[in-house]
């Protein structure tokens, strides 16, 4: 196999795909998102999302075989809560996936229950609408912390050159409280860091994505950095690669300024 590029994307908002008013509010999103799969070398063996919506004490990695839907969003039309994305599981990636982390010292286990969050099927309806990839997802660990996420990441990155497309799923300003204008001026400032310190060296993006706090406005994009924590494991398998913009939104409901990037 090709070895694959990783990806830190923006998952938009809720079920998405399947509201006509946020599909268009999302059009450029959703263009990025379709344009993923000619990114890639090869068709992949397998996507390893790792949402913003899923954390555990350590590392969980989901190893159902076919795994279920989980709702996790309030206020949507009822048919929102019929959607389903049948992609088939990863149950022996999944065990790949855990001795690796095992092998780095990471605490890990298996999880047969979970099923995929809307950060997982939300994109992965637009990237592969056929649900034909397979697709697991491994949790973030409560707490977010960054060196551990990165250490997450180096240790999948040998999955690359196994067919396997990492792909960290947030959203580069989350703060529900303040979509919006504004949200306009902090999100803009943070993303403009964020665009700046991916262009660095190896050494230098990574030592300014670990202290990220100390970006512009970065506590009023992120209260709390679940959707952020993502993005850390993503260039931690790709940390010598180069960095591309796949995406870049402004206004978004009023003022949000969003991007999604690809390693390598």
């Amino acid at each position: 196999m090709t070895r694959m590029p990783t990806f830190f994307i923006s998952h938009g908002g809720g079920p998405w795909p399947w509201l006509p008013d946020w599909r268009a509010q999302f059009a450029p999103l959703e263009a990025s998102l379709k344009a993923m799969p000619d990114q890639l070398p090869e068709r992949p063996k397998a996507v390893l999302m790792i949402s913003g919506h899923w954390e555990t004490e350590g590392f969980a990695v989901m190893s159902n075989p076919q795994p279920p839907m989980v709702y996790d969003y309030t206020g949507f039309p009822p048919e929102t809560y019929q959607i389903t994305y049948p992609a088939p599981g990863a149950p022996d990636l999944a065990a790949r996936t855990h001795a690796l982390l095992a092998a780095a010292g990471l605490p890990t286990r298996l999880d047969a229950e979970m099923g995929y969050d809307h950060g997982t099927f939300a994109p992965m309806a637009v990237i592969y609408p056929e649900a034909d990839v397979p697709l697991y997802q491994v949790s973030l660990q409560q707490g977010y912390d960054p060196a551990a996420h990165f250490a997450m990441g180096r240790a999948l990155a040998p999955l690359r050159d196994e067919g396997v497309v990492i792909i960290g799923s947030g959203l580069s300003y989350h703060n529900l409280r303040a979509f919006g204008p504004g949200a306009r001026v902090p999100s803009e400032a943070f993303d403009a860091w964020l665009n700046e310190a991916l262009m660095l060296s190896p050494e230098a993006r990574t030592k300014a994505l670990m202290h990220w706090e100390q970006a512009p406005y970065a506590r009023d994009c992120h209260a709390q950095e679940d959707h952020l924590a993502p993005i850390f494991a993503a260039l931690g398998a790709a940390e010598q690669d180069d960095m591309t913009r796949i995406y870049h939104q402004t206004e978004i409901f009023g003022g949000v300024t969003a991007s999604g990037f690809r390693f390598g």
